[in-house]
């Protein structure tokens, strides 16, 4: 059987599968010959073909390709996706990246059909970063990638699972969830027979490690002497800008959040203005235009801000940007101001609230049941985790186990300990 394919420019690409390879029983025939695929053809070098696509304006801090310090394992060149369009869907399409539609953002999933999950957090925050990162110049999809993986390190139970995970392992080095994204897709995914990981590139891998909010810390190691690049930057300010509109959002659907409650803060006010709320009557509508007006508002602020810092930086790479003292992805102080005070506001009426804490509290007993539990049953996890205890140790183990379960998975399983 032959498949025939061209490349745009016109060069043929040739692949001979022969028919005794395709009839085979046996996966491997199925997988040697797409391996054959993409290691016989021969198109033309993808850095010489087309740099991303995604380098829209072509900054000279934007990381590309032909910059770029690449992958930990070499691997061949596919003829139609670069290699951060690769990053990008290798992410989308491992386990971790699905189990946050199961994970908590602000609320325990199950309550609400429409509350944010970590994955719709995800989703909103890779979109917020890719406008940003079109009109900064640099690669779109390297921040894509980044603000898709940025939360693939948390928990079940979100900030509560974290803080429990980090009790429990203290002994081995604690939890903390930017680490352990990098754990996830440089170890724990397994995909492919020759290597674990995702075997991503180093720029993705960077903006997992430094990723950071005014609640999360970038995740330090002896090994990475690095700052961000300007697309983490960006997938940094992108987070916060969409988890504290999307917070204020199911707050209010919570009714943990009344109206009259934001007045005085001045982030608020002036959307209210612009989006003349007083004006609408549905609750449903005015609730949505005013998480939306506020994330509008600090998109463009960022935008135009940043802008402003990049050009008087005079900035010429990327690895120069990232050396820069300051953080180039900014707000203007106005609007940094305004987000600082909703920051504290959200702290104070929102996730500090009595119905969270409470929630909080019962995460936290369900991971320690079930973490001493596996400790001391370790043949109740998958044959996976049970041959990584010999080099990873039990506590190290059983923590990446836990800390990959969904928010229900992880409660129903505590429960089952209990009985």
């Amino acid at each position: 059987m032959c498949i025939s394919t061209s490349c745009r420019d016109g060069t043929a690409i040739r692949i001979i599968c022969t028919y005794a390879a395709i009839q085979t029983s046996s996966a491997r025939g199925w997988t040697n010959c797409i391996a054959n695929l993409l290691t016989s053809a021969k198109p033309i070098p993808l850095a010489a073909r087309r740099e991303d696509k995604a380098v829209m304006q072509d900054a000279p801090f934007a990381v590309r390709e032909s910059n770029s310090r690449g992958r930990r394992h070499n691997e061949p060149v596919h003829p139609y996706r670069s290699a951060f369009e690769r990053d990008r869907d290798r992410i989308i399409h491992c386990a971790a990246f699905r189990r946050l539609e199961g994970k908590t953002q602000v609320f325990t999933t199950g309550l609400n059909d429409h509350y944010r999950t970590r994955l719709t957090h995800s989703i909103e925050v890779a979109q917020i970063g890719r406008t940003l990162a079109r009109n900064l110049g640099v690669n779109e999809i390297l921040t894509e990638a980044i603000c898709l993986a940025h939360d693939l390190g948390h928990p079940p139970f979100g900030h509560s699972g974290e803080a429990a995970l980090n009790e429990l392992t203290a002994a081995c080095g604690g939890f903390e969830h930017n680490r352990h994204a990098l754990r996830i897709v440089d170890f724990l995914e397994h995909p492919y027979p020759d290597f674990a990981g995702l075997n991503l590139m180093f720029e993705t891998r960077l903006g997992l490690m430094k990723h950071s909010s005014p609640y999360d810390r970038p995740a330090e190691q002896g090994d990475w002497p690095y700052r961000p690049t300007i697309e983490g930057q960006i997938a940094d300010l992108a987070d916060r800008i969409a988890y504290n509109c999307h917070d204020l959002e199911d707050g209010i659907r919570a009714r943990l959040i009344e109206y009259e409650q934001l007045i005085g803060l001045d982030l608020v006010t002036q959307v209210a203005e612009r989006q003349r709320l007083d004006r609408i009557e549905d609750f449903v509508v005015r609730r949505t235009r005013l998480a939306k007006g506020m994330l509008d508002w600090l998109a463009i602020d960022a935008i135009e801000t940043s802008r402003t810092a990049l050009a008087q930086a005079s900035i010429e790479t990327w690895q120069q940007a990232a050396d820069y003292p300051d953080a180039l992805v900014r707000l203007s102080p106005s609007a940094e101001a305004g987000l600082c005070r909703l920051e504290a506001f959200l702290m104070e009426r929102m996730y500090l609230h009595p119905d969270l804490q409470a929630s909080a509290a019962q995460a936290g007993r369900w991971l320690r049941t079930l973490f001493t539990s596996l400790c001391r049953r370790p043949e109740a996890m998958p044959r996976y985790y049970r041959v990584l205890i010999d080099t990873e140790g039990l506590e190290r183990t059983v923590c990446d186990y836990i800390a990959g379960m969904t928010d229900r998975y992880c409660a129903a399983r505590a429960k089952a300990c209990r009985e």
